[in-house]
């Protein structure tokens, strides 16, 4: 897709062209995770004009922008979270990646480490995930049929109908409350299918501070979207 890179307010700024025919006017758009910058341009509009409205948006843009986290590359030596802890990344003699402390020591091999350090992640985030979402099931009485992990940019979990749960597993670099309310709001979605006012209040029956918790995820949820596992 064609870039346009001469916003010469914003020289490193990805600027992504995109034509739709269900577009009535441009619009811009900014990935929370990195940083890339969507245009859409309705159908017979010119390009030139669609540029002129992304320069006049400069100073929003440079706003957004700010408050984007910046992408972060796993490898050894850098500080990484898991719930809620900055870990070091170091390499070891071992097989298999583990905790010593503030270390997360894994296998030498960095070509590897990305993929090894996922599947741990990932692991550890389905025991936390599956033992949080049976216990507040249990408070529910509310039973669901099963749990996936995904690696979901658009939100957090979901539920269906058929009552299967869903869940990034981003969540186990959080802190643990943050996880919990996760797991709580999804299981809620088991007694209503909805964001309702009801819904609300069966969240704050399994899960009284989940205000705050919420606001983390909001405030503090691209940064670890933001950490690269995979090139």
């Amino acid at each position: 897709m064609p870039r346009e890179p001469h916003i010469p307010e914003l020289p490193h700024l990805e600027l992504v062209l995109r034509r739709s025919g269900k577009a009535r006017r441009f619009s811009l758009r900014v990935s929370r995770v990195d940083g890339r910058v969507a245009l859409t341009i309705p159908r017979g509009a010119s390009e030139r004009a669609a540029l002129a409205f992304a320069r006049a948006q400069t100073d929003w843009l440079r706003k957004v922008l700010d408050e984007v986290a910046p992408v972060r590359q796993v490898r050894f030596g850098v500080e990484i979270p898991f719930e809620g802890r900055a870990l070091r990344i170091e390499p070891g003699a071992l097989r298999a990646p583990r905790i010593e402390g503030e270390r997360l020591i894994a296998p030498e091999d960095p070509a590897r480490l990305g993929v090894r350090l996922e599947t741990f992640f990932k692991h550890a985030a389905r025991v936390r995930l599956q033992a949080a979402s049976e216990r507040y099931a249990g408070q529910l009485g509310r039973p669901f049929s099963s749990i996936t992990l995904r690696d979901t940019r658009s939100r957090w979990g979901s539920c269906s109908a058929s009552g299967a749960l869903s869940y990034s597993w981003r969540l186990i670099m959080g802190p643990p409350e943050v996880l919990d309310y996760v797991a709580a709001h999804e299981v809620a979605h088991l007694a209503e299918m909805n964001h309702s006012p009801a819904f609300w209040r069966v969240v704050a029956e399994l899960r009284p501070g989940f205000k705050a918790e919420r606001a983390w995820l909001k405030r503090e949820g691209s940064a670890l979207h933001a950490i690269r596992f995979r090139d």
